[in-house]
């Protein structure tokens, strides 16, 4: 009689045991959403919460490692918790990715792409560009040795040009009080010209702004608040920033600019855009944003021989 007992009284245990795997899974879906949900949170201390905040998109890799790992337990609570941190994940990123709104007519075209110092074609990089006929091209590490190769190769399509330092721009309409950008690097790389447009006038800012290394992200921040602060100060109603800003827009440095201009990918592209690297882009850092204009196509298009993919937009007054 007591052989039934023994058994009898070590089932619970068992069970219990086995519940374990699944409740230790489900612990890991509630804490991988709350760090989504919180990871403005987390203190950008040396760019961790920076790094955070840009790698917030590939946490969704997570899930399916859960899901399986859910499935050979069996259990049911963690398969019902993983749909706590999807839930976050499409929320907060995936929806996001598809335009807001885009569509209609394009009065004109921009594209942005850094070039790459030492890039061993730069005219073949900047020509891969003229297929999407843009009236507008911002160009970030112009080499020495580029200058007058790049300028063969657009000064046809593009008489007018303002160059400084690293960057220029080229376009097809005229151009007026081109100056020297002051974004805290102790040296130029930022320009901003006025550019006669149909439909109005439009200041444009072709930037690129300080790098940032993982745990060294000090020069970007505070490049990122100088440029803000020159756009808050900028009377133009109509406005346009591209380049390569080292950073991607769901970073929280980038707030003091996205706070005051729309994100033409977010507005008319699909998808993240992601530019960089060029052969598997991971991330985001060149931008197109704007004020006073209907963003209406936004996209990337792969260049040869540069370690960027070059972002275009298209808008319309």
């Amino acid at each position: 009689m007591t052989a039934p007992i023994e058994a009898t009284d070590k089932q619970p245990v068992a069970r219990t045991r086995a519940r374990r795997p699944g409740l230790v899974l489900a612990g890991v879906a509630v804490l991988l959403a709350a760090g989504i949900v919180g990871h403005r949170m987390i203190p950008n201390v040396r760019g961790i919460g920076s790094l955070a905040d840009t790698t917030l998109p590939y946490t969704i890799l997570v899930l399916p490692l859960l899901a399986l790992a859910a499935l050979l337990r069996r259990s049911r609570v963690a398969l019902a918790a993983i749909g706590l941190p999807a839930l976050a994940w499409t929320v907060l990123v995936g929806l996001p990715w598809l335009p807001d709104a885009g569509g209609g007519p394009v009065q004109f075209r921009v594209a942005t792409q850094n070039l790459m110092a030492g890039n061993p074609e730069p005219v073949a990089t900047v020509t891969a560009l003229l297929d999407g006929d843009p009236d507008l091209i911002a160009l970030e590490e112009i080499g020495d040795d580029d200058r007058a190769a790049v300028q063969d190769a657009l000064g046809a399509r593009y008489p007018y040009r303002a160059t400084i330092s690293t960057v220029g721009l080229w376009s097809r309409f005229p151009l007026s009080q081109d100056v020297g950008v002051d974004t805290g690097l102790g040296w130029t790389r930022a320009l901003r010209a006025v550019v006669a447009a149909p439909g109005g006038d439009v200041a444009v800012y072709v930037v690129h702004l300080g790098s940032a290394r993982a745990g060294a992200t000090s020069v970007r921040d505070r490049s990122v608040r100088a440029l803000a602060q020159r756009v808050r100060e900028d009377p133009a109603r109509q406005l346009i920033v591209m380049g390569d800003l080292n950073t991607a827009t769901t970073d929280r440095v980038i707030g003091p600019l996205t706070s005051q201009l729309s994100d033409a990918q977010a507005e008319a592209g699909l998808g993240p855009g992601f530019t960089w690297p060029a052969r598997m882009p991971l991330t985001r850092p060149d931008q197109v944003l704007y004020r006073g204009l209907t963003a209406a196509q936004a996209g990337v298009v792969r260049t040869p021989a540069s370690d960027h993919r070059a972002v275009t937009a298209g808008f319309r007054h």
